[in-house]
């Protein structure tokens, strides 16, 4: 059952236990199918309450949800402070029989204090549904009886719109609430317990919980990624990235393959366990794309290394580098040799052709957009020749293609142009990436396609190009693009990448390895759990996802690390409640639309800070610096701490009892 019995959304109440019902019902995707075989009672959130069963307490309910809520006040202004936690000791004691009814008038008052004058998103929203019931069914709040004690279970869940829109739920307003009290060590170790590479995702992350923030609403998201880079930049500098190895030593051994973000971030999660992990990697050194397709200029090599082989090192883990899976070993050889559980990680690192005339065989001065990146990392870092000289074009539009035309540019190019068959405004890298190849010195050409290879003797000397235009605008409001036919012109070059995506290697499994791939080679995993078709077996990252973003695999890998301890533990792999919640806030759009309350002062974001353009040649120098202390105060003060909670009442608990889940009636959640 997914509609309600009665309760208050967006303000409209509705009951329709009344003979004649006020108010229609409200329906939410999933709700009653919340968990699997557990029956959803009522759901409480900021926008009101639904209850499914009217045979529960709704003052019990709502003193779970206001305990969460004192749990979670900063303390910075006393109505939230003070007034949650009066209002969870009110109402638990009229829901244990303690109080009378008297208690809920105090209750209404408080509760209006503190909706009218926090200071913070949490405070103004938390008490908002209490007050609609409070408003609407009084009547219904009645203490709990010993049959109600027996089957509610609540289960409340703490978030903030930044949190949702990032792959890994990093607690963002907590970590910037950090920064703003100058506890770098706090705001990393927030970070941290969900990932170690901090630093790296501060300098490379596409951001996605800065595209969420409420503050754009204003005059611009908070700089979320900068405040994450400067609390890592400061424990990095100051010597304070030192990890503790786990007093509690395990004796199951993972083999993780893939030394990249998902698969560094699930050996770091498995060691601070306890367990014992071997990391294979088919590189000289830990990163995988991050440390290959990543330039220097954008993510300095001892920055990645310190936060993923050091990290791994020091906790007790060990590399095997060189081993490629399918050629060296086989996952039937890892369990064989004794490993309890694998995790693949492997990534997608074969380039994608571009699909046009003369391109197999494949002539010399024609490279993927990976493989353009591979040499020049290795040259780079390991002093390994590799030149660059003449013209350079770049075909594609993405971020890789940015890595590429940046690098050329830095290599020596005489002049380097980027191909890509749609507009500027189409392109699916980073803005900050587009302009940073403009001030650069890259010529573009939008709206061109290549149709062909021009090749003389063996050797690349142009490509065929054919100009498009944009179609009319379809069903969607989208538009294509169309060749104009007797367009084609040639472009000479030196040096073609087609940096148009990745994809994984077929030949790294083979079938006899009874691990299940879908149609484009990526490993089928249960999307809650990460486990492959083969059971102990778990997969990740590129290699699941296709070609994704960095913080992507840090969640996947963090995933699998807690998925492959249940299995290692307990013997099965149980879906996490957060998880639950996740999926069906998304479903509804609970925190997609909203609007501020409040408009706030307007503060200005901050300022980018770079090395200037002309400086940039032939240096692959970190282009962007860190923000002042100052600035990183000023920024963080910036946040409106836009939490809100969403609390479930079941029949039964959420997390089994004996696999690490709570015996009590309530399981309190914070993005577990």
């Amino acid at each position: 059952m997914n509609t309600s019995v009665y309760g208050v959304w967006d303000g409209v109440a509705h009951d329709t236990r009344a003979s004649a019902s006020s108010g229609s019902a409200v329906t939410l995707a999933d709700l009653g199918e919340f968990a699997p075989d557990n029956t959803t009672k009522a759901f409480i959130a900021d926008r009101g309450f639904l209850v499914l069963d009217p045979d529960i307490s709704l003052a019990e309910a709502f003193c779970q949800y206001m305990s969460r809520a004192a749990d979670e006040s900063c303390g910075r202004c006393t109505p939230c402070r003070v007034g949650t936690q009066r209002i969870r000791d009110l109402l638990r004691g009229f829901a244990d029989g303690e109080a009378g009814g008297e208690v809920l008038d105090e209750v209404e008052e408080i509760a209006a204090q503190v909706t009218q004058t926090a200071l913070c998103g949490l405070g103004q929203t938390c008490a908002r549904s209490l007050l609609d019931a409070l408003h609407h069914f009084r009547a219904d709040f009645t203490p709990l009886s010993p049959a109600q004690a027996v089957f509610q279970h609540s289960y409340v869940y703490t978030t903030a719109p930044c949190i949702e829109a990032c792959p890994s739920k990093v607690d963002v307003p907590r970590y910037v609430d950090g920064v703003k009290a100058g506890k770098f060590d706090f705001a990393l170790g927030v970070v941290l317990d969900r990932y170690s590479m901090v630093a790296t995702c501060g300098r490379v992350c596409v951001r996605f919980c800065e595209h969420a923030c409420r503050r754009a609403q204003a005059e611009g998201p908070v700089a979320i990624r900068m405040l994450k880079r400067y609390a890592a930049d400061q424990a990095l500098h100051g010597g304070q990235l030192r990890f503790a190895q786990s007093t509690e030593r395990r004796h199951q051994r993972i083999a993780i393959v893939g030394a990249g973000p998902a698969g560094i971030t699930c050996a770091y999660k498995l060691l601070l366990d306890g367990f014992q992990v071997d990391v294979f990697d088919a590189h000289r050194a830990a990163g995988g794309m991050a440390s290959v397709g990543i330039p220097s200029y954008r993510l300095p090599k001892d920055v990645l290394k310190a936060e993923s082989e050091d990290v791994v090192r020091e906790l007790g883990g060990e590399f095997h580098y060189g081993k490629v899976l399918g050629r060296d070993f086989t996952v039937d050889d890892l369990l064989d040799k004794g490993y309890d559980s694998v995790f693949l990680a492997y990534g997608a690192s074969q380039g994608t052709q571009l699909g046009i005339r003369n391109e197999n065989p494949k002539p010399e001065g024609y490279a993927s957009g990976i493989d353009f990146l591979l040499d020049v990392h290795k040259h780079v870092e390991y002093g390994e020749p590799f030149k660059v000289s003449g013209d350079v074009i770049v075909v594609g539009g993405g971020n890789v293609a940015m890595d590429c035309v940046r690098s050329a540019r830095r290599m020596g190019a005489r002049s380097v142009h980027l191909v890509y068959r749609r507009t500027v405004q189409d392109m699916p890298a980073e803005r900050d990436e587009i302009v940073a190849a403009e001030h650069e010195g890259i010529i573009f050409h939008c709206l061109t396609n290549p149709s062909a290879l021009v090749v003389e003797n063996g050797r690349l000397v142009g490509v065929e190009v054919v100009q498009m235009r944009q179609t009319e605008l379809d069903a969607r409001g989208r538009r294509s693009v169309e060749a104009i036919p007797g367009s084609e012109s040639l472009m000479k070059c030196d040096l073609l990448v087609a940096a148009i995506g990745q994809q994984v290697d077929k030949a790294v499994l083979s079938p006899e390895e009874g691990i299940e791939l879908d149609r484009w080679n990526c490993i089928v995993v249960n999307p809650d759990t990460l486990e492959t078709s083969r059971r102990g077996v778990f997969a990740g990252g590129d290699c699941v996802l296709g070609p994704l973003t960095l913080v992507n695999a840090l969640d996947h890998g963090e995933r699998a690390a807690a998925s492959i301890c249940d299995y290692l533990l307990h013997g099965d792999v149980h879906v996490k409640p957060a998880s639950y919640m996740q999926r069906f806030l998304a479903r509804n759009k609970l925190l997609g639309n909203e609007c501020l309350g409040k408009i706030p002062p307007r503060k200005p974001p901050a300022k980018v800070h770079e090395l200037d353009a002309a400086a940039r040649v032939g240096t692959f120098a970190e282009v962007e610096t860190a923000m002042s202390k100052d600035e990183a105060y000023e920024e963080a003060s910036r946040c409106l701490r836009c939490y809100r909670m969403y609390s479930v009442v079941t029949a039964k608990a959420l997390i089994p009892e004996g696999n690490g889940g709570h015996s009590s009636s309530t399981l309190q959640g914070r993005r577990q």
